[in-house]
């Protein structure tokens, strides 16, 4: 009777223990990241982006919180950098050629230009051929840490002329990134204006500029871009630009995770990037069929040729070369993206 008592008495106390531990996780206040990315509000990445952060939310049971807020919301969008080392952001999840000018190596490694023709030959270099170690190294100054990255897949261009070699570009008031596909546009007579993307849509609307390199023909078309008077031309399939877009966090933060919490994001940020690259490939081709099938669409698709692909591609590896030269970085970045290239076909 008294073994008995005992054992009743011990199940309370491990109950009781169990409850109150059970209680104590729930009660804690969540930690919540404030993040900021290079999307427009509406984009279809900045939604997938949205959902990220939901399904870290669900995964972590409520534990870690990230609000997503639009390009701009916060900083600028070439401050972002800034921001995650200064402590205002504690994830960002931009283009990584924006942080260029801190190391130029970061826009060989957010887009080789005229490299790469779909997402799986990136991200195959960025996580199984020491991409991501490189990036981290390069980071770190800055106290980001690279989780991951997502990819948007192969660049259009909409613009108001067709385009579909390279001597159409000159004279062409094209809105371009800092980095290398300026240094080859220019080259081909393009006049080269950098804004944000958060004044692409202004700029294509009162004529500032009549192209512009933002991203994929379907989340062009998500912008509204197509919607514009006289944006009457894209072309499709892209070959120019194939760019990855982060999700890096501050070190000091992420160190401050359990090591479950940084499971869970991890394996929420892969999940992230098959779902964007999916995603988007379908708005792409949806919009492609649907303006190629209609006669009466207002947008033109152009197409480059093979041998207008290989020109821009020679002079795209020039500047490769030139770029090799600006830091040990970017060599070290450029040579190991030159290898995978070779080792699957794309340069000799």
């Amino acid at each position: 009777m008294i073994r008995k008592s005992l054992m009743f008495l011990l199940t309370i106390v491990c109950l009781t223990a169990f409850s109150t531990a059970a209680l104590a996780q729930t009660a804690a206040k969540p930690i919540v990241w404030k993040s900021q990315t290079l999307w427009n509000a509406g984009e279809i990445p900045q939604k997938t982006f949205e959902d990220l952060c939901e399904n870290i939310k669900v995964m972590s049971a409520g534990r870690l919180i990230i609000e997503a807020y639009p390009s701009g919301a916060i900083v600028p969008q070439n401050e972002t950098l800034d921001a995650l080392q200064n402590g205002v952001l504690d994830v960002i999840h931009v283009w990584p050629g924006y942080g260029a000018p801190k190391n130029p190596a970061l826009a060989a490694i957010s887009d080789l230009i005229f490299a790469y023709r779909s997402p799986i030959e990136l991200d195959t270099w960025l996580v199984k051929k020491g991409g991501l170690e490189l990036f981290r190294k390069i980071y770190a100054p800055f106290k980001g840490y690279p989780v991951g990255a997502m990819y948007w897949g192969v660049e259009s261009w909409p613009s108001r002329k067709p385009l579909s070699k390279a001597e159409d570009f000159k004279g062409l008031k094209i809105r371009l990134s800092q980095g290398m596909q300026s240094e080859v546009l220019t080259a081909f007579g393009a006049s080269v204006i950098q804004l944000p993307g958060n004044e692409i849509f202004p700029a294509m609307d009162k004529g500032v500029i009549d192209a512009c390199d933002w991203s994929t023909i379907g989340v062009n078309n998500s912008l509204g871009l197509f919607d514009l008077n006289g944006v009457n031309y894209s072309n499709y399939p892209g070959f120019h630009s194939m760019p990855i877009g982060d999700f890096t966090v501050n070190i000091d933060k992420w160190n401050e995770l359990t090591p479950d919490l940084k499971a869970i994001v991890e394996t929420a940020v892969r999940r992230w990037m098959i779902d964007s690259w999916e995603t988007i490939y379908v708005a792409d081709i949806e919009f492609v069929q649907k303006h190629r099938d209609d006669p009466n669409s207002k947008v033109t698709i152009t197409t480059f040729p093979p041998e207008e692909m290989e020109k821009m591609t020679v002079a795209a590896q020039k500047v490769w070369q030139e770029w090799k030269t600006k830091n040990a970085d970017s060599k070290a970045v450029i040579e190991s993206q030159e290898s995978w290239l070779r080792e699957i076909g794309r340069i000799k």
